[in-house]
């Protein structure tokens, strides 16, 4: 489908890609994955032509189309329905079926051969478009996303950036593209339509390019992975998980070359030293010099995995009960949120709250911070102090400061030496710390904002999608400094490793409540299958009432028999058209087989007379099957009116 071949890319002075090479092929399932900054949505706008290479090329098939999610398409904006907006990915369907309506008004007035033939012609290819069933393929796959069926044909416009995110992905999913190229698809999606698209790419039939930092997501969609590093695309035939143990074994071969050649290197920059100067030993010595020079030297292995260095302690020590919620309930206008009930937080708990987009989640989290009315009692314990991380924190954050000052200034007591330790933790080394706020990019405001966040003397920690905009490193480093705190954390998250491997507690709201599962998101997730087998066993052994049927009204004897006599003459017309529609396909299958015939093609005026004979039986043919399909319409419709 696509080759890039010796392809070379630098943003200003900057090396993005130097001689990288990779080929997709149909049906290629590819994750795209590498630090921020490495380059892997560059890449992606590369392939679709938005960025021109400066060397080498890409190559792609006539028959490729190419489907591009990616976060420009946040700022579209129309007052269309998004059933609307998803539909404009059927666009000659849609002129087909304008054409089709203005033939059947014109049929009124004006029915003709031509006409006919025509409106064939169009509803075989409004057919093969997929146009009788486009309505409903776009309705599913909005509600598979998240949307429920009353807000189809809401405007777009009334959407948030995320909900108008899944509209311009259902779109692209509806266009059915040879080739997918999703960039960071699940960052606007909750837990449910995050399952539903894995699901629904398991079947896609196409190739697919997925730049995600959500690893039980790659695992689940992918079957190659492609790591950008050092301005190459290295390629693993396998996904996420088999790209982990794979690593570490190249990653041992190679510092075992490494080592072997930094061996041979010194051996041999030791024989230059010592016999350079010599005359009889002069032109080995000056062979070796050009043997190192030709040398293709090979690269140390970078670590990995950032660890944590440092310890997140607080002075206060809280009462045993953090929180309580007794009898909460909560509502905006028409729509309840909760109902009734309750919550409690115990210190050292280690909760999870997980669901759909909609459920109330991070109302809850405002609840429990107290920055949102309630019915009911809220009652925070002894000693406790709270501190609470979202997205818009971001925001707060002083742009003109530099990175340590930022910690510096949040009032942690720490010395610089500590921050520094901590900052070189979340990936920031060197001078690095000394970079002012406004020129970090998002991924890099969240990991300071983050940072931030548990420097605090806060015991109580409630994060709400502290994932998002983090590249792996970054969520491990986040998962090793939540192992390490010792205070008490509640965090919202539709990342299943990182809430696997941080939460004790599962919360979900499940009917107007707060639900809680004592136990991590695996065990979660099987009492959840248990629960959902049990209940359509439940539902498989109801009996369905059965429903007596209305007696019928009588009907006239007379009517009746004229129906039936209409019915007759119609099953016979269906007779007699289905025997012409045989023999034409078989006239048609024997011009097809001349037309292949060497004899025909060979000779000019037979094969232009074979192609017109052609053409005219599959014109008729098509004119028949319109015919055919009328016909049976009328005859279900009698048939209807009898019963």
């Amino acid at each position: 489908m696509i080759s890039i071949n010796n392809l070379s890319f630098h943003f200003g002075s900057r090396p993005m890609y130097e001689d990288a090479n990779l080929h997709i092929k149909p049906k290629d399932k590819i994750g795209l994955i590498g630090l921020n900054g490495t380059g892997k949505s560059t890449l992606l706008r590369i392939i679709v032509g938005e960025y021109k290479p400066d060397s080498g090329s890409i190559q792609m098939g006539k028959e490729t189309t190419i489907g591009f999610l990616n976060q420009d398409l946040l700022s579209y904006e129309t007052h269309e329905s998004i059933l609307s907006v998803a539909m404009q990915a059927f666009d000659e369907a849609l002129s087909l079926q304008k054409e089709i309506d203005k033939i059947l008004i014109e049929f009124e007035n004006n029915f003709h051969d031509d006409l006919v033939d025509r409106l064939a012609a169009l509803q075989e290819r409004f057919e093969a478009l997929g146009g009788y069933t486009m309505q409903a393929n776009a309705e599913a796959i909005l509600e598979g996303l998240g949307f429920s069926t009353d807000e189809l044909q809401k405007p777009l416009a009334s959407f948030s950036g995320g909900w108008r995110m899944r509209v311009m992905l259902a779109k692209i999913l509806l266009q059915k593209p040879s080739l997918l190229l999703l960039d960071e698809p699940t960052n606007h999606l909750d837990l449910p339509s995050i399952k539903w698209l894995e699901s629904y790419l398991e079947r896609f039939e196409g190739a697919v390019v997925i730049v995600s930092h959500d690893r039980e997501f790659l695992d689940k969609t992918t079957n190659i992975t492609v790591e950008v590093s050092n301005s190459k695309l290295n390629v693993y035939p396998g996904n996420y998980s088999f790209y982990v143990e794979e690593k570490v074994m190249r990653n041992e071969i190679q510092k075992g070359a490494y080592e072997n050649q930094q061996a041979h290197i010194r051996q041999t920059e030791r024989f230059i030293e010592r016999f350079k100067a010599k005359a009889t030993k002069a032109k080995q010595a000056q062979s070796r010099m050009k043997q190192l020079e030709r040398l293709d030297r090979i690269e140390e292995v970078a670590p990995d995995a950032a660890k944590v260095n440092f310890s997140f302690k607080f002075n206060i020590q809280p009462g045993r009960h953090v929180l309580r919620l007794e009898h909460m309930s909560k509502a905006y206008g028409d729509k309840v949120i909760f109902r009734d009930t309750n919550v409690h937080v115990e210190r050292g708990d280690k909760i999870a709250l997980i669901g759909g987009n909609g459920k109330g989640k991070s109302t809850l989290l405002r609840i429990i911070a107290g920055t949102e009315p309630i019915q009911g009692k809220r009652e925070l314990g002894h000693n406790v102090i709270m501190s609470f991380y979202a997205q818009h924190q971001l925001e707060s954050l002083s742009v003109e400061n530099e990175m340590l000052q930022e910690l510096q200034q949040a009032g942690s007591g720490k010395t610089e030496m500590e921050l520094r330790t901590l900052l070189g933790s979340f990936l920031f080394t060197g001078d690095q710390v000394f970079k002012k706020i406004k020129v970090l990019s998002g991924g890099e405001k969240s990991r300071v904002a983050l940072a931030k966040t548990l420097i605090s003397e806060a015991n109580f920690l409630m994060l709400d999608e502290p994932t998002n905009h983090l590249d792996m490193q970054s969520v491990n480093i986040l998962i090793q400094a939540l192992e390490q705190y010792e205070g008490t954390f509640i965090i919202i998250s539709h990342d299943r490793y990182f809430v696997e491997n941080v939460a004790t507690k599962i919360w979900y709201i499940e009917d107007y409540q707060l639900k809680e599962y004592p136990g991590t998101y695996h065990e979660y997730e099987q009492f959840q299958e248990k629960r959902e087998k049990e209940a359509k066993k439940v539902a498989a052994a109801t009996p369905v009432p059965v429903k007596k049927e209305e007696p019928k009204p009588k009907r006239d004897n007379g009517e009746y028999n004229a129906l039936n006599n209409q019915l007759k003459q119609v099953n016979r017309q269906l007779s007699d058209v289905e025997k012409k529609v045989q023999q034409l396909e078989q006239e048609l299958a024997q011009f097809e087989a001349q037309l292949a015939d060497p004899k025909v093609y060979g000779n000019v005026s037979l094969l232009q007379e074979t192609s017109q004979k052609f053409e005219a039986v599959q014109k008729e043919l098509a004119s028949t099957n319109s015919k055919w399909e009328n016909l049976m319409l009328e005859a279900e419709e009698l048939e209807g009116k009898m019963s």
